[in-house]
């Protein structure tokens, strides 16, 4: 018993005093910890997230990055997002962002086109104009997509709003032409139903959070835009164009009228086939054409009144050939 200590023996205070200090010397010229990149709420621009940032580093995936008009949700680590609006003076402004596996942010961005003046008639023939741009993603597998159950562009029934829109996906996986070329396009799509989801893209032309469906819509994109395509991506296990993983679409019906079939009284109404094929070749994996190209169907713009864009030009096919 007589080496047993009490509780008010020195020993177990001067333990406490040298493990004090050892921590003060650990501690020694370590300043506060402040986040590595602090930003402000609310949306932010490409300047705010710069190419180079770090997602984990910032807490910012499904916060709004803009740029041009255009808005993404930042997606998760090893996603590529991309935003292509058709605008009514077919001027270009969509841009793709990508978090790869590590975090780190990166840009691609759309080259401005000048808004159209009257030069369709000094652009090549569709068939005479080799030009396309892809956009680095396609569907490996069969691209399964819902038609949403709220209103329909051009007053048309459900019905015929499907008719309409798998007749567009079949021109880009047939590679449907009036150019003589064959179809060597290894594409596929599937319509599956009707659903009370919801296109993830906002009244502001803003790519938000993918759910897992892709959804084919209508409702307000704020303005210039007719229609626009947002898609979701993530690198292809063996490398080359990513894996389409979700793509919505949606028609602007609050600031244009859309027709199935434009008659000679028609003055500003948008074909619907011919800005549905357009998308479906968003879906794909095209990108636009760009001015001087006019007469495409990947063009920036459908045109009001027009059916030309019903059929894909030459540079079309040959994009699509490139990707699948």
């Amino acid at each position: 018993m007589a080496g047993r200590r009490g509780p008010g023996r020195p020993g177990r205070a001067i333990t406490a005093l040298l493990l004090a200090a050892t921590l003060a010397a650990v501690c020694v010229g370590q300043a506060p910890r402040t986040p590595a990149c602090p930003l402000a709420r609310g949306e932010l621009t490409v300047d705010d997230l710069p190419a180079g940032s770090s997602v984990r580093d910032c807490p910012v995936v499904g916060r709004v990055v803009t740029h041009d008009g255009a808005g993404l949700a930042v997606p998760e680590p090893g996603t590529t997002v991309g935003v292509d609006s058709l605008t009514a003076d077919g001027s270009a402004h969509g841009f793709t962002l990508t978090v790869t596996a590590d975090g780190t942010v990166s840009y691609a961005y759309e080259a401005r086109a000048e808004a159209v003046r009257g030069s369709r008639a000094d652009a090549p023939a569709p068939c005479a104009d080799p030009a396309y741009a892809t956009a680095g993603r396609k569907e490996y597998g069969t691209y399964e997509w819902f038609l949403g159950d709220g209103r329909l562009p051009g007053g048309i029934s459900r019905a015929q709003a499907r008719r309409a829109f798998e007749e567009a996906v079949a021109t880009i996986t047939a590679s449907r032409n009036d150019c003589g070329l064959d179809d060597r396009v290894a594409a596929r799509a599937r319509y599956l139903s009707t659903t009370s989801s919801r296109a993830d893209i906002d009244r502001e032309t803003r790519c938000m959070r993918p759910d897992g469906l892709s959804v084919w819509d209508t409702g307000d994109l704020g303005g210039d835009s007719v229609a626009t395509a947002c898609s979701w991506s993530r690198p292809a296990p063996g490398g080359g164009p990513e894996e389409l993983l979700e793509a919505d679409v949606r028609f602007n019906t609050h600031d244009y009228a859309f027709t199935d079939g434009p008659s000679g009284a028609c003055t500003r109404a948008y074909d619907l086939r011919s800005v549905a094929t357009h998308e479906a070749g968003h879906v794909f994996g095209l990108a636009h054409a760009g001015a001087g190209h006019e007469n495409l169907t990947m063009f920036a713009s459908s045109f009001a009144c027009s059916t030309s864009a019903r059929t894909l030009g030459r540079g079309d096919v040959l994009g699509l050939r490139s990707l699948y």
